[in-house]
């Protein structure tokens, strides 16, 4: 009941709040919550690095955090103040030559030095590669309400499957190795509220969402689906993750969630397929 209540307290008081960043604050193309992407990244880099370590997959804390700014931070660079978008390969590029060469000269044994490369890649590419897209959402035209449907899609997915597991979970749980708890009944009441989520936009926002290819409602349909499967397969893909390093959760950061790992898996993966998807779309 306890967790139960720190749940509600955190999507009645945070969604809104994001929300409002979304929607009062898109100076230099949303740069608050580009920063907030940057810092979100560098904490699910942290935690998904304490879980490689697990597996003896080692790298510094120090190492984690620019890595996984890397990304968005070079993004944000790109779409806030206008440089050259060159600096975003250039970017990555250094933090894998840094991973590639920094052992050479090292008096230690190279027993680990294949596994420390590999971890760094890891938090690399998860979560901030992933999590960049959310900023490459900032140049899209109506770009304020493209990414608040976004956020929507994701959250409303997310809060509908915990919901519709809570109340029709019962005998229908188990078919995920990765996540036993999850339900047959919470992935269709997710997939249902992403849905009606991207129909919604059609209709309500047609400044944004007008599709040149077909009927707009059809295309919110496919937007809200295909971002919805996506953010329902993060939640999934980090559970897996967690379960081989044999943690509950990624961290403790946020109170009912658990970490910051744990509250951007959806998002990570959701990321890139709802950006692709409204390009083809819209």
């Amino acid at each position: 009941m306890k967790k139960l209540v720190k749940r509600l307290l955190i999507f009645s008081l945070g969604l809104p709040a994001l929300l409002s960043l979304v929607i009062f604050f898109p100076q230099y193309n949303h740069l608050l919550l580009n920063a907030g992407s940057i810092i979100f990244s560098v904490l699910g880099a942290v935690e998904f690095r304490n879980i490689l370590l697990k597996k003896n997959l080692v790298i510094s804390v120090a190492e984690a955090i620019v890595l996984g700014a890397i990304s968005p931070a070079a993004w944000t660079v790109v779409v806030s103040f206008g440089v050259m978008g060159q600096i975003v390969p250039g970017a990555f590029i250094l933090g894998a030559s840094w991973l590639l060469v920094s052992g050479i000269f090292s008096r230690q044994k190279f027993d680990s030095y294949l596994g420390r490369v590999v971890a760094g890649f890891a938090v690399m590419i998860y979560p901030g590669l992933f999590i960049a897209w959310i900023i490459q959402m900032a140049i899209l035209p109506e770009a304020s309400m493209v990414i608040l449907v976004y956020f929507l899609v994701v959250f409303l997915n997310d809060s509908a499957a915990w919901a519709a597991g809570m109340l029709f979970g019962n005998g229908n749980r188990g078919y995920v190795a990765a996540s036993p708890n999850k339900s047959i009944a919470g992935f269709i009441g997710g997939l249902s509220a992403s849905l009606l989520t991207g129909i919604a936009a059609a209709i309500f926002f047609p400044g944004a969402f007008t599709s040149t290819s077909m009927a707009s409602i059809a295309a919110g349909a496919f937007l809200g689906l295909g971002a919805g499967i996506a953010a329902a397969l993060g939640d999934l893909g980090e559970s897996a993750l967690k379960r081989s390093a044999g943690v509950k959760d990624s961290g403790t950061l946020i109170m009912g969630r658990g970490g910051a790992l744990d509250s951007i898996d959806s998002l990570a993966l959701a990321a890139p397929v709802y950006y692709i998807l409204y390009q083809i779309l819209f």
